[in-house]
């Protein structure tokens, strides 16, 4: 099994309740010591115009946003396939609102 990488955009299954939607993965590789879990931003066509919202338009993704608000760390074994990838620019775009959110600096420290 290839595990999810930063920055790829797969479609999860979130649990009863959030139901499977495409989720971009934000957290770091994963390698032979660490625990097999991947933090998530869940992508919705329902979106309500928040600062924590960032609409990224690809071709693999319907009319949407990656919402911050819904941050979920789940195992990997909850991603059913790959969907496509960011380009830097689009997940720059949604940095900037996870960053929001958690109240984080959103720019790198020298």
């Amino acid at each position: 099994m290839r595990y999810p990488e930063r920055g790829e955009v797969w479609l999860v299954d979130l649990g009863m309740a959030a139901k499977i939607r495409p989720c971009l993965v934000i957290s770091g590789r994963i390698d032979d010591v660490a625990r097999a879990v991947i933090t998530l931003v869940p992508h919705t066509t329902s979106t309500r115009g928040t600062g924590f919202e960032a609409a990224v338009a690809t071709h693999f993704l319907k009319a949407g946003a990656f919402d911050a608000q819904g941050l979920v760390t789940v195992p990997v074994n909850r991603a059913i396939r790959i969907l496509g990838k960011l380009t830097s620019l689009q997940m720059q775009s949604v940095e900037v609102v996870v960053c929001r959110w958690l109240e984080l600096p959103s720019s790198p420290i020298a």
